[in-house]
C-alpha cells in the first residue's frame, strides 16, 4: 500500500493525476489544460470497471485506492477525481487516506444552478450511484431549503455505458437522451445539470432536444462544474507554491482496459494527435 507522510515534500514540476471510470473525465481535463498551461497530466481511464455508477460503493472505493495508490507511486503533486460518482463514493475515503496530497474531486452543480433558476425546478442528470449517494442528498436537501428550489433528479441508466463506445452519435444515445431529458423539460425546469463527466460529450445532443422542445428561445442552460473543478485546483497549488512552470500541457493517457475508445476521445480535449493512449494494469 502506498501512503503519504506529514513531511512529504512535492515537486511543483510534476505531474497531476486525473481519472474517471473512462473517458468522461476528459471533459474535465479540458478545462484544467485551459487553466494549468504550465502543467503535465497523468491521466486514467478506469475502462476495464466502467461504469462506476452500477457498481457497490464498496467497489468503487477499492477502484479508487487501487488508482490513487498507482498515482502516489508516480509522485504527482495533486489529483482530480474527475468523475462525479467516484467522489460521492470515495472522496472522503481518500482525502483521509492521504491527507497531504492536494485533491480536487467534483460536486455536481447543483448550488449555481439554485443560485440562477428563475421557475425554481432544477433538473439533475447523474449515475444512480450519484443520485443515492449521502453526498448528493445532503447537498440536495441543504440547498432546497436555502433556495426553495425543487431538484428533480434523473438516473441516466446505460448512458454511460453507450458514450463509452465511443460513437457519439449512435441512436442508442439519442434514444436515451430523448427518454431521459423530455420528462424533465415537461416540468418547467431552466436548469441541467450534467451531473457526470461523461455527459458534458453528449451536451450537443441534449442541446438539440431542448431546441426542438422548447423552440429556440428556450431559457434551459445546461451546468458543467469541470471549469469551477480547475479553477479550484489552480487555486489550491497557487496557495501551496506548487504552480508549474516548466510543463506544456502534454498529457500521459493510459486505459486499465481498450485503449481505442480513449484515443478518439482524446480528441475532445488535445490540439494535437501525437498522444498515444496506453493500457495499464491495475
Amino acid at each position: 500500500m502506498s501512503s503519504l507522510t506529514n513531511t512529504q515534500h512535492f515537486d511543483k514540476d510534476a505531474a497531476i493525476g486525473v481519472f474517471d471510470s473512462g473517458i468522461g473525465g476528459l471533459s474535465v481535463l479540458k478545462h484544467l489544460r485551459a487553466q494549468l498551461p504550465k502543467e503535465k497530466w497523468l491521466y486514467i481511464a478506469d475502462s476495464d470497471y466502467t461504469p462506476y455508477g452500477e457498481k457497490s460503493d464498496e467497489e468503487i472505493i477499492a477502484r479508487c485506492i487501487k488508482i490513487t495508490d498507482f498515482f502516489i507511486a508516480q509522485n504527482i503533486k495533486a489529483l482530480v477525481v474527475a468523475c462525479n460518482t467516484a467522489t460521492a463514493a470515495a472522496a472522503a475515503v481518500l482525502r483521509q487516506r492521504y491527507p497531504e496530497l492536494i485533491l480536487v474531486a467534483m460536486e455536481p452543480g447543483l448550488k449555481p444552478a439554485a443560485l440562477h433558476s428563475q421557475s425554481k425546478v432544477v433538473g439533475v442528470l447523474a449515475t444512480q450511484s450519484t443520485l443515492r449517494s449521502n453526498k448528493f442528498k445532503l447537498l440536495q436537501q441543504t440547498l432546497s431549503q436555502e433556495t426553495q428550489v425543487q431538484f428533480i433528479p434523473q438516473a441516466c441508466v446505460g448512458l454511460v455505458n453507450e458514450i463509452e463506445k465511443g460513437n457519439l452519435a449512435a441512436n442508442e444515445i439519442i434514444e436515451l437522451i430523448h427518454r431521459y431529458v423530455p420528462p424533465l423539460l415537461a416540468q418547467n425546469v431552466d436548469h441541467l445539470v450534467l451531473g457526470c463527466t461523461h455527459y458534458p460529450f453528449v451536451a450537443h445532443i441534449i442541446e438539440k432536444l431542448i431546441v426542438e422542445t422548447l423552440g429556440t428561445a428556450h431559457n434551459v442552460k445546461l451546468i458543467d462544474t469541470g471549469e469551477a473543478v480547475a479553477r479550484r485546483l489552480a487555486h489550491l497549488l497557487e496557495t501551496k507554491k506548487l504552480l508549474g512552470s516548466s510543463g506544456e500541457n502534454e498529457v500521459l493517457a493510459r486505459a486499465t482496459g481498450s485503449t481505442s475508445t480513449l484515443q478518439l476521445a482524446l480528441s475532445f480535449v488535445m490540439d494535437t494527435t501525437d498522444v498515444l493512449a496506453q493500457s495499464v494494469s491495475l
